[in-house]
């Protein structure tokens, strides 16, 4: 993409944040957590690349890597919690929606949400 001045720019936006008081079940079940990622992929309207999880027990990884980056679950059951990241790259998409998209299908009672701008711009 190009600013006014006809200098590069790079748009990034990351998501992330905690989410308590989940289903502990469901953050010990690492079939159930990918197909969130992937719909949370879908629903975003992002390009998804790759799944892969890890059973860490009782917890679970899981990160979608997207055209676009990446989207990570990561869960605690023992404590009810996960931490979530959507970061993207371009103006396509919406990570807000992938983010709480997840937190509702973790069940959260409670959570943080954070954004980051990622963007560069070539300066003089």
């Amino acid at each position: 993409m190009l600013t006014q001045q006809g200098k590069k720019k790079v748009v990034g936006k990351h998501i992330y944040g905690e989410l308590y008081g989940c289903n502990a079940n469901l953050l010990m079940n690492e079939e159930y957590l990918a197909n969130v990622v992937k719909e949370a992929v879908r629903i975003g309207g992002f390009t998804l690349l790759d799944v892969k999880t890890w059973k860490i027990n009782p917890g679970v990884s899981v990160i979608a890597v997207i055209l676009e980056s990446h989207i990570s679950i990561h869960t605690w059951p023992e404590y009810q919690f996960a931490t979530v990241d959507v970061y993207t790259c371009g103006e396509k998409g919406n990570p807000f929606k992938s983010f709480e998209y997840i937190v509702e299908m973790l069940e959260a009672k409670k959570y943080t949400m954070r954004y980051s701008t990622r963007d560069y711009e070539e300066t003089e």
